[in-house]
């Protein structure tokens, strides 16, 4: 089993920028991608980012290439997202999850986190 909990999120202004941070337990993750979902009031979770165990490959939505970093520490069995320039749309819960597959899927995901509200408004 693995357990996630996300921490870093809250409240920014637009163009501002949050760091959250995923930490797990309960096995070594080594051999797991890893990545971001969101999920936004009346609104299906869709991906954000991903990044592949070794941590030297990472993948992006669309909508947030170019702004967002995906990042993770084996060694402390830590994530990382650093987000810039945030926009009201990026506004949500966001999620971290652990699997294998395809990283862009959220069906390859196994284990989830809590969530973290992130709110980005004037």
């Amino acid at each position: 089993q693995v357990q996630l909990v996300e921490s870093g999120g809250g409240l920014v202004q637009p163009g501002g920028s949050l760091r959250l941070s995923c930490a797990a337990s309960g096995r070594t993750l080594g051999f797991y991608i890893m990545g971001w979902f969101r999920q936004a009031p009346g609104k299906e979770r869709e991906f954000v980012a991903a990044i592949v165990p070794s941590g030297t490959s990472a993948y992006y939505a669309d909508s947030v290439k170019g702004r967002f970093t995906i990042s993770r520490d084996n060694a402390k069995n830590t994530m990382y997202l650093q987000m810039n320039s945030l926009k009201p749309e990026d506004a949500a819960v966001y999620y971290c999850a652990v699997g294998r597959g395809s990283p862009g899927a959220g069906s390859s995901y196994e284990y989830w986190g809590q969530g973290i509200q992130v709110t980005v408004s004037s």
